[in-house]
Formats: structure tokens, C-alpha cells, sequence
């Protein structure tokens, strides 16, 4: 899956890289640069008969490129353009208009029409090339424009060979098609890769490929490209483009909704059934339109028109209130969205801004580097979301591992008590009784050998009264006398009986512990237990061994540290120490440190072990301060 999601950020790296390489100017090289010509003034006469197919006589309007356009009536929908053509030389010359604002456009030069485009659908944004033949002498070229959306006008007029200007119109919109195809590609990969998915991840998943497929899909569809590739089906692109257009917004709501939840009042939800309801109520007028061959276009495209500007205006209000209020209390995802919105708005003011310093003369190209960031920053948020999903699945199956571990240990605890509190008095007291008739006989015994065997008999007795005295202390190992225990005073005691023990093993051990240490507990069940951890400890010495045992406080709690230089253990021996019957010794129990960490626990205590083979074993034991 992090694949995936790494394919789909280099393909928007690169369509970045696309965008910004495909052509933008009239011509890329200088020869065909010296070979154009560009025409900077021409007529306009905001004409009465759409019908008409001869240009008026008089009230023709001058116009400049680059200079502000005369305002035509209110309602104009018929535009004639005079054009004085230069002298041209070219054999196969034509007149490349980069933009006309026209449903139908008709051209005429010598009163012969030499162009002509009708439309039966409402996108109105043309580019087209008029063949020009030959002219030795200054010609006349008209362009009548019919447009009932209400915008009308042309821009951009420019003289040189047919089919040079011809692959210039082509291509300055292929990047539009590049991009939009590729965001196509990125939403079907998605929506392949769903199957993978688990349930908690869908829904977010699949809002972000609907996102990702409608821009894409109005990218094409808004292009000029395909009109003027295939102007027969140019009702199935606009078709196109108004049902992505209808579905981007319920997309962007079941996404926010996703990572935001229900939002204040349930405002999130609300928009999104807002916007549900009205790509259902846009959709099926425009399939009822298209039936009835356009013939309630006014109704469909003014309800639609004011159902889409009311959830554009909302949704923006929400999407900044929700993101305002989510980046105060420093949610990532809000912060992460905040700047792919603020890319996308930095980008599109400063089209505008090059729009209206160019007196409208110019194609907006800096939105679609800001498109590509806002749906690269869902595409971020979506993959943090997956992430942090799988980084709370692997911390959950370590607590359910570790959980499993504590309930199999408390398991074996709770069968080890249950039986010692069921036989330990029971064994002690025939065994008491067996010590004391050996000891007899061995008094009375005559000779030496039987004298042996019969101290070698107590001696195991002993070991095995040791033994259920364990399982009693492990079998009933609450407190009786709990008192405050100074720390430093009970390691003074421990040390008296165990220094000695450790010099005889050629070691060592240091004290290091503060007298102002304090804790709860009982005093001889205190011993027990770090007797029994240090008493380890000397057994794990070499030559010249050494254990330090030091205390201090953290936060709360007191903290003892008992470290050796002994043997060590594998991570492997670490796992199993406290278990019952395991041990590293040649005639070891494995109840020594299973009794250590019941009186551990019973003091609110925690003891964790770090240790290496050959170098040594490190304990650590914490207490809450008195």
C-alpha cells in the first residue's frame, strides 16, 4: 500500500513537470516566430440579425490588443470582427484565433464562407484556425460570432502558415488532456486498489478517488481541445464536464467527514446531503434536458447554475471554518489541507492578477499547479491516516502480545498458588517427623558411614522444606507488618550477610544509596526478595567481579539499580525469568524469582531486566516513595 501511494505522489510530481514544459507561447522556435504575423487592431460592430450573413455597413468600434475592449450593449449576442488582412506571401496562410467566446462562428473573406462551426450545447470557448489563400492586394476578413450564454468576444489574432498554426492550437491544450488523463489513471488505480483495503480505510479512500477523478474529468471536458478535435460530440463533453462538475463537491464532503467527523451541529453532514441532493436534482435535469433536446436548457441551467454557486459559497465557508477551528487545536490533517488550499488560492489569484493586467487577454495556466497541490495534500492526509492505522495495529498487537504473555504468567501463578496453599502444610509436617526420627538415628548410628547417609537425608529434607517454604511465601505474599523502610538501613542488613558471600566468589560489591529513601512495605519480605536478586547476581561472577547497587529518585518513585558483570543472559533466557521451574542454575527451583516478583508486586513495585551474554545483567526495580 505505501508503494501505491508513492506511485501516485511521483505521478503528480510529474505531471507538475508536464504542465510546466508543454508549449504556452504561439511558437517555440525562431523561424516561425519571424514567419508570423500578429494582428493588433481590428473592428468590432455588436450586431442585431444572428441570422444575418452580411456584415453591417457603419458604427464599426476600433479595438487594440492590450487595450481595454468597448462594452457591448446588455444582451448582445451577436458580434460581427472586421479584420484588414496584411499582404500575404504564404501559400498555405491562415488566421489562428487563440480564444472566441462563441457557440457558432461564421468567417467570410471575398463574401465566400471559409469557416464555420455550429453548436448545439453551451460551452462557448473556441479556437480555431481560418485557411487563407494567396492575397496580393489587402483583403477584408469578417467573423461573425452568435453566443447566447453571455459572454461574447475574441482575442488573440495571428497570421502565418496553416498547419504550423494549426499544431500550436493543438497543442496548447494538451496539457490540460496530460493532466486531467493522469488524474483519471491515479482515481481508477485507487479504486482497483480498494480490494486491498480493510473496511476502515475505504470510505476515505474512495471519496479521494472520486475527487481526483472529477477534477480530472473537468480538466478534459473543460479543455478546448476535444471541441476542436470532434465539434459532433461536443454535448457528451459539456455533458461530461456538468456531471463532474456535480459530483466533486459530495466527493470533497464524505472526505472531509471522514477526517473531520460530523463537525460542529452536524455542519458537515448537513453540506454533505446539501450537496448530495443537488448533484441528484442537477443530474437528472440535465438527463431530462438532453431527452428533450435542450428544450428546458433556460430552467436547467438556471436552477443549476444557483444549486452549484450556493454549494460552492457554502462548502468554502465551512471548509475554511472547519479548517480554522481544526488548525487551532493543531490537527495535523487540518494544517496539512490548510496549505494545499492556500497553494491552490495563491495560484489562482495570480491569474487573476496576470488576467486583469493583461486587460483579460490571457489564459489562466497557474490554477492547475494549484490543483495539483490541493489534491497532492489529500493524497498526504489520506496516507497519514493509513499509516497512523497501521502503526496503532502493530502497538496493538504488541499489548496483545505482551497482554497474553502477563495472562499466561498469571495463569501459571494462580495454579502454583492453589496448590501450594493446598499441600505445602500437609508435606511439611511428615517431613518435620521424618527429620527428627534421622536425627535420632544418627545419634544412635555406630558408624560413620550410616552417621553420613543419615546427615546427607536431612540435608535433602531441609532442601525440601526450603522449598515448600517458597511455595507458601508465593502462595500468601501480602504484607502483615507493612511500616516506612528506609532504603540505605535495609541494604546495610542485606550487605552484612552477602559481602561475604561475594568475596568468597572473588567479587565485590558497592553501595551507593542516599539515606533520605523512603518506602511502604515489610521489612523481611523486603530482604527476601533483593537477597534472592543479588544472591543471583554473585552466583553469575567471574574473576575480579563486581556489582554495583545504587538508588535515587524519579519523579515519585524510588529507583534501585542492581548491576553485575557476571555471565549475562539471551533475550531468549530474559523472556522466561519469573516462571515457575525455570532456572539458569545446575539445582535451581525457578522459585526464587517467581517469590522476588510476587513481594515486588505486592509493594506496587516494577522490576525490569536489560542483560548480554558475557557481559552482564542490569535490574531494575522501582518503589512509590513513602
Amino acid at each position: 500500500m505505501k508503494a501505491i501511494l508513492k506511485y501516485s505522489i511521483f505521478i503528480l510530481f510529474s505531471i507538475v513537470v508536464i504542465t510546466s514544459i508543454s508549449p504556452t507561447s504561439t511558437f517555440a522556435n525562431t523561424d516561425e516566430s519571424a514567419s508570423k504575423i500578429r494582428i493588433t487592431e481590428w473592428q468590432l460592430h455588436p450586431g442585431n440579425d444572428e441570422d444575418s450573413k452580411s456584415p453591417p455597413a457603419d458604427g464599426w468600434m476600433t479595438v487594440k490588443e492590450n487595450e481595454k475592449e468597448p462594452v457591448l450593449p446588455k444582451g448582445t449576442s451577436s458580434l460581427w470582427v472586421r479584420i484588414e488582412l496584411p499582404l500575404i506571401t504564404q501559400s498555405h496562410a491562415g488566421l489562428l484565433v487563440s480564444k472566441a467566446y462563441a457557440q457558432n462562428v461564421f468567417a467570410y473573406l471575398n463574401g465566400e464562407i471559409v469557416y464555420e462551426t455550429n453548436r448545439n450545447h453551451s460551452y462557448d470557448v473556441n479556437r480555431f484556425v481560418i485557411p487563407i489563400e494567396r492575397t496580393s492586394t489587402n483583403e477584408t476578413l469578417y467573423i461573425h460570432l452568435v453566443n447566447h450564454t453571455g459572454n461574447i468576444g475574441i482575442a488573440g489574432l495571428v497570421i502565418g502558415e496553416y498547419s504550423k498554426l494549426y499544431r500550436t492550437m493543438l497543442m496548447s491544450d494538451v496539457d490540460n488532456i496530460i493532466l486531467g488523463t493522469a488524474f483519471i489513471f491515479i482515481a481508477a488505480l485507487m479504486f482497483i486498489c480498494m480490494i486491498f483495503l480493510k473496511r476502515i480505510h475505504v470510505s476515505g479512500w474512495k471519496s479521494l478517488s472520486l475527487i481526483i477523478f472529477s477534477i480530472g474529468c473537468m480538466l478534459i471536458f473543460y479543455s478546448p481541445f476535444l471541441y476542436m478535435v470532434n465539434e459532433k460530440c461536443g454535448w457528451l463533453y459539456a455533458t461530461g464536464f456538468d456531471l463532474s462538475s456535480n459530483l466533486f463537491l459530495p466527493a470533497l464532503f464524505f472526505f472531509l467527514e471522514t477526517f473531520f467527523g460530523k463537525g460542529k451541529f452536524g455542519i458537515i453532514r448537513i453540506f454533505k446531503i446539501y450537496a448530495l441532493g443537488s448533484m441528484i436534482l442537477s443530474s437528472i435535469g440535465l438527463i431530462l434536458n438532453i431527452m428533450t433536446n435542450n428544450a428546458f436548457y433556460s430552467l436547467y441551467y438556471s436552477v443549476a447554475t444557483i444549486l452549484f454557486v450556493l454549494g460552492v459559497l457554502g462548502g468554502c465557508s465551512i471548509v475554511i471554518g472547519v479548517l480554522v477551528v481544526h488548525c487551532f487545536k493543531k490537527n495535523r490533517d487540518a494544517i496539512i489541507l490548510s496549505a494545499g488550499l492556500s497553494f491552490f488560492i495563491l495560484f489562482a489569484v495570480a491569474d487573476i492578477i496576470q488576467y486583469y493586467s493583461l486587460s483579460k487577454n490571457y489564459e489562466f495556466v497557474y490554477w492547475k499547479w494549484g490543483t495539483v497541490c490541493f489534491v497532492f495534500t489529500l493524497v498526504v492526509m489520506l496516507g497519514r491516516q493509513i499509516v497512523i492505522g497501521f502503526e496503532k495495529v502493530v502497538t496493538y498487537s504488541r499489548q496483545l502480545e505482551i497482554f497474553n504473555n502477563e495472562l499466561q504468567r498469571s495463569e501459571k501463578m494462580d495454579m502454583i498458588s492453589q496448590l501450594a496453599a493446598s499441600v505445602a502444610h500437609e508435606v511439611r509436617n511428615p517431613l518435620q517427623v521424618t527429620r527428627g526420627f534421622l536425627q535420632l538415628l544418627e545419634e544412635k548410628s555406630g558408624s560413620n558411614k550410616e552417621k553420613n547417609y543419615m546427615l546427607l537425608a536431612i540435608n535433602e529434607l531441609d532442601r525440601a522444606s526450603e522449598i515448600i517454604t517458597d511455595f507458601l511465601t508465593f502462595a500468601k505474599p501480602q504484607l502483615e507488618h507493612v511500616s516506612v523502610l528506609n532504603i540505605a538501613n535495609e541494604f546495610k542488613h542485606i550487605g552484612t550477610i552477602l559481602i561475604p558471600l561475594a568475596n568468597m566468589q572473588g567479587g565485590q560489591i558497592r553501595l551507593n544509596i542516599p539515606d533520605h529513601l523512603q518506602i511502604h512495605g515489610n521489612s523481611s519480605k523486603f530482604k527476601q526478595a533483593f537477597i534472592n536478586m543479588i544472591k543471583n547476581s554473585i552466583e553469575a561472577l567471574k574473576n575480579e567481579g563486581r556489582i554495583d547497587i545504587s538508588g535515587y529518585m524519579e519523579g515519585n518513585r524510588v529507583v534501585i539499580c542492581i548491576k553485575d558483570n557476571g555471565e549475562g543472559m539471551t533475550e531468549s533466557e530474559l523472556a522466561k525469568l519469573g516462571e515457575p521451574y525455570y532456572s539458569n542454575k545446575s539445582k535451581g527451583t525457578g522459585l526464587g524469582l517467581m517469590v522476588t516478583f510476587s513481594i515486588i508486586e505486592v509493594m506496587q513495585g516494577d522490576i525490569t531486566f536489560k542483560s548480554q551474554k558475557g557481559i552482564g545483567t542490569e535490574v531494575t526495580i522501582t518503589f512509590p516513595t513513602a
